[in-house]
């Protein structure tokens, strides 16, 4: 059995490194490009510092540790990216019972770093908000949250509404983990996990709040008939906040081109991940056959962080990841556009953007090294015909047309209930 799980992890290497081989020359940023990309209003949806902050004590600053991860200010700069939302991921396995805490403290930590520095980041909770932070002479660069998996609300819609109140902005409906009210792509072929076919009464009513709010709908994760219902219930657009192409890839984490046709019916948008195993089907394939290697080493290292004393975080065990991962190569740069301009051709040019997952994953395609590398996504997509205005929408554009129609949704719906108890 290990003879033969070896041949498929030499079989699967040789798919991803030759695809990777036949990569194009690098990627040079021609003056108009650098040009649209400074003049637009760039947003990713989707990165995972907050962990950084709270368990390695890093900061944005560049001279910090932080810049050996996807993001900080200098390439932030570079990047001329207005707005992130910060992922609140609570790992459900070792957060058992703390889930809010764990996240509120995510929370506090991005907040401590628009405090240290604050001629330079602005905390953001509208389209408004991140217009007024890229006025005038001094720019700031805006900073929003998402809460990553429903779990993190433990099952009280109060909590989701502290969580608004806290300055969340979306929250994805499951993470890979299956919760008391919605499935979860992650797990949903696992016959040991109660699933529920879809959201349950009290997952519609979740959404139903989140429109009322202004909390964006995140289907990012969510099984298939999570996401139906989901379109069914609600009466605002949604995001994928970091998903792709399932016929690029075929990984229950992506979507098919029906998801993205409702996506852009429902006007919402989809956020283009940046993973490697989410874009390019070559570099699954070999990720799949490595796996049972990569998860025992993760284990093993686990154990010795336990065995020492020392606490088990993902920023720690990623590190074992990505290791793994660089025997894989990287897919080339083209993959990642691929996702971009299909969605674009399938959901429509108004329902696509960029949803990165910076310090989340273990693996990017070539030439996207951190946040600093964005404009050669611009480069890239003009390089495809895509005219100004087009990538100006993908940058950022229908990122904020369809977040000032969830805020839109949110008063009529607010003004509707006032109407109504005023009228009792």
């Amino acid at each position: 059995m290990y003879i033969r799980n070896l041949k498929l992890v030499v079989l699967a290497l040789g798919v991803c490194l030759g695809a990777a081989a036949q990569t194009a020359k690098p990627t040079t940023v021609t003056p108009e490009a650098r040009r649209i990309q400074d003049s637009a209003i760039v947003i990713d949806t989707h990165a995972d510092t907050p962990q950084r902050f709270l368990d390695q004590g890093c900061d944005l600053e560049t001279v910090t540790p932080v810049s050996k991860g996807h993001v900080d200010l200098g390439k932030i700069k570079e990047a001329n990216l207005a707005a992130e939302f910060f992922s609140i991921w609570v790992e459900p396995e070792r957060n058992q019972g703390h889930y809010a805490k764990r996240a509120m403290d995510l929370i506090d930590a991005v907040y401590q770093q628009a405090r240290r520095h604050p001629d330079q980041i602005t905390m953001a909770f509208s389209v408004d908000d991140i217009m007024r932070a890229r006025t005038g002479p001094n720019k700031k660069f805006a900073a929003l949250m998402g809460i990553e998996g429903g779990h993190a609300i433990e099952n009280d819609i109060r909590v989701l509404r502290d969580f608004y109140r806290l300055g969340v902005r979306y929250m994805t409906l499951t993470w890979s983990n299956t919760n008391e009210w919605a499935d979860s792509s992650g797990d949903v072929n696992d016959p040991k996990v109660q699933h529920h076919n879809g959201l349950t009464p009290f997952g519609k009513e979740v959404v139903a709040e989140m429109n009322r709010l202004g909390m964006i709908v995140d289907i990012s994760h969510v099984a298939d008939k999570t996401f139906w219902d989901t379109i069914a219930v609600t009466r605002a657009p949604v995001i994928a906040s970091h998903s792709a192409a399932r016929i690029l890839s075929d990984h229950p984490r992506n979507m098919t081109d029906d998801m993205l046709k409702a996506v852009g019916k429902n006007g919402g948008v989809v956020m283009v991940n940046f993973y490697s195993s989410f874009i390019d089907d070559n570099y699954r394939r070999a990720y799949l056959a490595q796996k049972p290697q990569r998860d025992a080493a993760v284990k093993a290292f686990e154990d010795k962080l336990k065995a020492e004393g020392k606490p088990v975080t993902y920023e720690a065990t990623n590190e074992v990841s990505k290791e793994w991962a660089a025997k894989l190569g990287r897919p080339p740069l083209k993959s990642l556009i691929d996702n971009i301009d299909h969605i674009a051709k399938v959901a429509g040019v108004d329902h696509v953007g960029l949803g990165s997952d910076f310090d989340g994953v273990d693996s990017l395609p070539q030439e996207i090294d951190s946040v600093a590398d964005l404009p050669k996504i611009t480069q890239a997509l003009l390089d495809r015909g895509y005219t100004a205005e087009q990538i100006k929408k993908i940058l950022g554009g229908n990122l904020l047309r369809a977040f000032r129609q969830v805020e839109q949704v949110s008063h009529e719906l607010q003004s509707k209930r006032n109407a109504s108890a005023a009228s009792e």
